[in-house]
C-alpha cells in the first residue's frame, strides 16, 4: 500500500503541502498545456515533453534494439510535442551501462530509423508531425562509466561510491583524474557526436550536465586544478566551448541542456527502517553545485542562475532543470512512493522533493524568461501531475512540463488529456520503482534487465520483472 500518496482531490494535495510548510498551485484548466511555443524559429505544438531517460535495452555495440524501437514508437504515438531522446553516449568509454545507446558512424542509420519511426507513429496518431520536435541527449558518464571510472576531480563524498572495475574496490586519492588534454579530446568527441546526430535528423541536441555525470561533475569541481576547475569560469569552460562550437557549426540547430540546479550529497539507509541519512561529511564541503557548502540541505542558486544566463548568451535555446544523483541521493532526483532495490526509504515526504524541483525550475525560468525551461519531478503527483504542470505554465514558473518514468506506463498521456481532460487512471505511474529495479538487477546475461513498467506494460515487462525479482529475493536470503 502507498505510504504517502492518498489524495482524492486537488484540495487534498494543496492542504498536505500547507501542512508540510510549503505550497503547491494546481489548475483544472489544461488549455495552457496545449498552446504552441516558438523555439529558434521552430514551432512546438504543445507544452508537454517526454523527459530524457537512461535506456538499457540497446545492443552491446550501441544500436537501438527491438524494445528501443518499440519505446519510441509508443512515445511518438503519445501526442507530446517534445520528445527528448534518451542519454546517448558520445564514446564507448563514456557509456553508463553496456546496453546504453552510443552514437557513432555505424549506429547512425539505426538511430535515424528510430527517430523516423517515432515521427511516423506521431503522424499516424495525430494526423501530422507539424509541431513535433525530437532530439537526443548526448552524454559522457564520467565517473559512472561502466567500463572504467573517468573522474573530473576527487570528491571525498562520491569517491567511496565509485568502483575501480579492475580491483572491485572504491577509488582512492591515487586514482588518476582526467587531464586538461583529455577533456579537450572529449570536447572534440562531443562535436563529432553532434554532427552525427544532425545526420540522424534530430531537431535538437542536449548537452547533458546533470546527475553528477562528467559535465555535471565539472560544474561542482571546485577543488580541481588547471583550466577546468576552481573558478566558475573554469568549471564551465568545457560546456561553454562545446556549446559555442556547436552554435558556430550549426547556426540553426536547437541546442538544449539538462543541468543540475542542486547536487545534494550521498545518502545511505540506516536503522531498522532503513531510512536514508546523509553520509558523514566535513564542512565546508569541497565540491558540489547549487548548494551551501556549509549546509547541503540549503540550496544556493546563485551559480545555477548565472550558468543559465551564460548559456543563453552562448546560444542555448532550451533548458531542462534537474537535481541530485540517481545512485547517491535518488530521493532528490525522482521522489517516489517506494525506493529502488539498491536505495533507501526517503528521509522526507516525497511532496517536498517535488516542490524542490518546482522551486528550482521557477528560479531558473524567472532568471531567463526568454528561454523555455522544462520542469521535472511531476511523476509522484500521479493523478494531479498535470494539474501542477498547468499551473506552473500559466504562472510562468516553467514553459514546458516534462514527464519521465510516468511515460513508460502512460506514453499517450498527452492525447488522453487533450481528448478526455484527464489521464487514464489505469495507466498512471504509481512510482513503485519497478522500472529502476529492472535496471539495477545485474544478473541478466547482458548485464541488466531492460527498464520498463511491469505493472502497466505487462506483456513485455512483467515476465522480466518476475525473473529479476526471483534473483533479488534469492540474494536477500
Amino acid at each position: 500500500m502507498a505510504r504517502y500518496y492518498k489524495y482524492k482531490t486537488p484540495e487534498d494535495l494543496i492542504q498536505d503541502a500547507v501542512e508540510l510548510g510549503d505550497e503547491i498551485e494546481l489548475s483544472e484548466d489544461f488549455s495552457a498545456l496545449f498552446e504552441s511555443l516558438e523555439i529558434r524559429g521552430r514551432t512546438l505544438k504543445n507544452r508537454l515533453a517526454i523527459q530524457p531517460m537512461e535506456g538499457c535495452d540497446g545492443t552491446l555495440d550501441g544500436f537501438p534494439d527491438e524494445l528501443t524501437y518499440r519505446r519510441y514508437q509508443r512515445f511518438g504515438a503519445g501526442g507530446a510535442g517534445l520528445i527528448w531522446g534518451e542519454a546517448t553516449a558520445i564514446a564507448d568509454e563514456g557509456r553508463m551501462n553496456p546496453r546504453q545507446l552510443w552514437i557513432h558512424d555505424k549506429t547512425v542509420p539505426a538511430l535515424t530509423q528510430m527517430l523516423d519511426q517515432c515521427r511516423q507513429a506521431h503522424r499516424e496518431a495525430t494526423g501530422s508531425e507539424d509541431g513535433l520536435l525530437i532530439g537526443l541527449q548526448l552524454t559522457h558518464s564520467g565517473r559512472f562509466a561502466c567500463n572504467k571510472p573517468l573522474i573530473a576531480t576527487h570528491d571525498p563524498l562520491v569517491d567511496p561510491l565509485t568502483i575501480d572495475k579492475s580491483t572491485g574496490e572504491p577509488i582512492d586519492e591515487n586514482y588518476p583524474v582526467l587531464t586538461d588534454d583529455e577533456l579537450k579530446r572529449i570536447e572534440d568527441q562531443y562535436l563529432v557526436a553532434v554532427k552525427l546526430a544532425v545526420q540522424c535528423g534530430v531537431d535538437f541536441v542536449d548537452i547533458k550536465q546533470c546527475h553528477r555525470y562528467l559535465l555535471s561533475e565539472l560544474l561542482g569541481a571546485k577543488n580541481r586544478a588547471g583550466d577546468y576547475g576552481g573558478s566558475f569560469e573554469n568549471r564551465t569552460r568545457l560546456v561553454r566551448n562545446i556549446v559555442q562550437r556547436i552554435r558556430a557549426d550549426f547556426p540553426d540547430l536547437i541546442i538544449a541542456t539538462r543541468f543540475n540546479a542542486y547536487d545534494g550529497i550521498p545518502y545511505r539507509g540506516e536503522g531498522e527502517d532503513f531510512i536514508g541519512q546523509p553520509i558523514p561529511h566535513e564542512l565546508p564541503m569541497v565540491n558540489g553545485f547549487g548548494m551551501n557548502p556549509e549546509n547541503h540541505l540549503e540550496e544556493d542558486s546563485r551559480e545555477p542562475i548565472e550558468l543559465a544566463k551564460q548559456m543563453r548568451a552562448w546560444g542555448v535555446d532550451l533548458l531542462n532543470v534537474s537535481a541530485g544523483n540517481p545512485y547517491a541521493c535518488p530521493h532528490f532526483v525522482r521522489p517516489a512512493e517506494f525506493p529502488p532495490v539498491d536505495g533507501y526509504h526517503a528521509p522526507e515526504h516525497p511532496l517536498l522533493g517535488v516542490l524542490r524541483h518546482f522551486r528550482l525550475t521557477r528560479l531558473i525560468q524567472q532568471a531567463v524568461p526568454d528561454i523555455p525551461v522544462i520542469g521535472s519531478g511531476y511523476s509522484w503527483l500521479q493523478d494531479f501531475a498535470l494539474h501542477a504542470g498547468a499551473a506552473n505554465v500559466q504562472n510562468g514558473y516553467a514553459a514546458i512540463v516534462g514527464m519521465g518514468r510516468a511515460t513508460l506506463s502512460h506514453p499517450d498521456f498527452a492525447i488522453a488529456v487533450e481528448k478526455h481532460g484527464k489521464m487514464n487512471r489505469k495507466q498512471i505511474c504509481r512510482t513503485f520503482s519497478y522500472c529502476t529495479n529492472l535496471m539495477r538487477t545485474k544478473d541478466h546475461p547482458l548485464g541488466q534487465y531492460p527498464t520498463g513498467c511491469p505493472p502497466f506494460d505487462k506483456e513485455v515487462y512483467d515476465p522480466l520483472w518476475k525473473e529479476a525479482k526471483a534473483k533479488i529475493d534469492a540474494k536477500s536470503k
